[in-house]
């Protein structure tokens, strides 16, 4: 479903000069799975997804979604993704309802389709008491809801959650984190960014750790326990982080 082939993003710094986001990653995802992608701020994650979604292009390597490449045919891989992040804006003139409803119109679905479509999606995710609240009097948590709904309308097989919790209290954390195993469930391809390993534990059937632009280890989290002989996923993150980062300052050392 997803295929992403040594992909690198350079970028020039003032500061520093060339830097490099990515250097050379790779990993697939499949349908009814939700594939992981951890690391701490800055390691590349949002770099990575925002390749993904078309918004940003690759210095070199290879993506596909659903057989379309992110770079020669990004109209179609548009169609394919549902694309939430904490960032993710909500128009404040615009209630719960209008704006669904807005980009089910924006992916070409008939009125009469879309709006069974999100009297259902509003059920799901239990939205309805809530859907003529416009976005500038909605809460943090209402406001997730409705860019999870506008993320999924038009029903695309795969969505990508870049840091999808952050700032949101556990309760409506808690919720979000159901509806992400219940999409998977029904089959969706999931890609999940996060740097809490917790989330990581309960939601995700595979796991890349990304540090620095690399991908450090990557696998079912049984196969990265047994691969690093650590149970403990949060140790076994620090563990991998803190031997990548003394490996490189040796490097640059020994130049």
């Amino acid at each position: 479903m997803i295929h992403v082939h040594e992909l690198t993003k350079n970028y020039s710094d003032l500061r520093r000069g060339q830097f490099e986001a990515l250097k050379g990653i790779s990993f697939h995802a499949r349908s009814g799975q939700i594939f992981g992608l951890l690391g701490p701020n800055g390691a590349g994650k949002t770099t990575a997804l925002r390749i993904l979604s078309t918004v940003l292009r690759p210095s070199s390597g290879s993506a596909t979604v659903d057989g379309f490449d992110v770079i020669t045919q990004s109209a179609q891989v548009r169609r394919q993704i549902g694309f939430m992040s904490a960032n993710t804006a909500v128009y404040d003139r615009m209630t719960g309802w209008e704006m669904v409803e807005y980009f089910g119109r924006l992916h070409g679905i008939p009125r009469e389709e879309l709006s069974e479509r999100m009297e259902s999606l509003f059920e799901r995710l239990k939205m309805n008491d809530t859907r003529d609240v416009l976005g500038a009097k909605m809460s943090t948590g209402m406001k997730q809801k409705v860019s999870v709904a506008r993320a999924v309308v038009h029903d695309p097989p795969v969505l990508i959650f870049d840091e999808a919790t952050s700032g949101l209290d556990v309760l409506v954390a808690r919720a979000l984190l159901e509806t992400v195993a219940e999409l998977r469930d029904g089959g969706k391809c999931i890609v999940y960014s996060t740097h809490i390993m917790r989330e990581a534990e309960k939601l995700c059937d595979r796991i890349a750790i990304l540090h620095r632009g690399t991908i450090l280890t990557e696998g079912t989290l049984e196969e990265v326990r047994e691969r690093h002989g650590q149970h403990d996923i949060e140790e076994l993150f620090f563990q991998l982080i803190s031997q990548h980062d003394q490996q490189s300052l040796e490097h640059f050392l020994s130049r």
